[in-house]
């Protein structure tokens, strides 16, 4: 049943960028278009005698890039150094987005916008907009979320001088011995770390944050919503653990400012919710190293980046899939001698 209302998604999803094409046919492009495009650049070029209105125009705003065999058609660079940045067709748009929208947590528009971007010239975000709402597990997501008030962030003024650590309740789908999750987020960059724990005992959270404190540091200031008694019993077993370590306990922020917590955490779970979907599993402690990547390579509207790039000063990789070439050519590649032939 799932399957066959992911298809009708799919073939919805196309037909209605079909109707947009036939309204304005500006940044859509079929795929009969788009390689008709290709053979017109290429006869465009050879006609070195004369060129029609149109010639010129394509030209300017078209490059045709040989990946191997395969020709893609792109955005015009103003060097051959320059990333090429794709033109991509009616046909695969709903592929591309969706592995877009699936890395980024069943993120939003802006989102999937921030991570397509750099790459695709032509994926609108009305077909962002629209993709989004198709999506089965949005839907659901939607009808669990409720509103509420927008309250004033708490800032920092450098990396890890203030930290943030609160415990997400799963014992209702406990998995193995796991039931609970701990967040852990450096408040300047919005880098969040993520644990799964068999218990919300002070003694079991302050192991995992000496694992993270020994990675990345430790804050001046550490900050529960828990409460200031057990953020102090957290600090209390860090420095039984590591008794050089010095650091303070925050007092909990404003009673106002809880819905906020409440929906970070709630955002975690329905990524984790629709992290189990896409891969049919309920092994949400495996999930949770997938949500923490998702969460700190989306871009945040707080920081106006990824919290990935505001604390390592790049954007995150995913191994060639981060490469300028296009996934049809990445999906043949078997060795490095593949992928110099590609690059070369």
């Amino acid at each position: 049943m799932a399957a066959m209302a992911q298809d009708q998604f799919e073939a919805d999803f196309r037909e209605e960028l079909f109707q947009k094409y036939q309204q304005c046919p500006k940044c859509l492009m079929p795929k009969n278009v788009y390689y008709n495009t290709i053979e017109e650049l290429k006869t465009a070029a050879q006609n070195t005698s004369s060129k029609s209105r149109h010639g010129y125009y394509i030209l300017q705003k078209y490059e045709v890039l040989q990946c191997g065999d395969t020709e893609k058609l792109i955005k015009k660079r103003k060097s051959v150094d320059e990333s090429p940045v794709y033109y991509v067709t009616i046909e695969d748009t709903y592929d591309i987005i969706k592995r877009a929208h699936i890395a980024t947590g069943h993120g939003g528009r802006d989102k999937m916008k921030s991570n397509l971007g750099a790459k695709y010239a032509n994926i609108t975000k009305e077909a962002l907009e629209l993709f989004k709402s198709y999506c089965i597990t949005c839907q659901e997501k939607r009808k669990r979320n409720k509103t509420a008030g927008v309250v004033k962030p708490l800032l920092s003024s450098e990396f890890n001088s203030r930290g943030q650590v609160d415990l997400v309740d799963m014992q209702s789908l406990s998995q193995a011995q796991f039931k609970w999750i701990m967040v852990y987020q450096c408040h300047l960059t919005k880098f969040v770390i993520l644990r799964a724990l068999t218990s919300k005992r002070a003694a079991e959270v302050a192991f995992q944050l000496l694992d993270i404190f020994l990675l990345f540091g430790a804050p001046a200031i550490l900050q529960s919503d828990n409460g200031s008694e057990f953020t102090a019993k957290v600090i209390s077993e860090l420095k039984e653990l590591w008794p050089q370590l010095i650091m303070v306990h925050g007092k909990p922020r404003h009673p106002q400012s809880q819905g906020s917590v409440e929906r970070d955490n709630g955002d975690i779970k329905d990524m984790l919710h629709a992290w189990m979907a896409d891969n049919k599993t309920q092994d949400w402690s495996v999930g949770l190293r997938f949500v923490q990547h998702q969460k700190n390579s989306a871009y945040h509207s707080g920081i106006k980046r990824t919290p990935f790039k505001a604390l390592f000063g790049t954007d995150p990789r995913v191994g060639l899939v981060s490469s300028s070439l296009p996934l049809e050519v990445l999906e043949r590649l078997q060795s490095e001698d593949d992928l110099l032939a590609r690059l070369c």
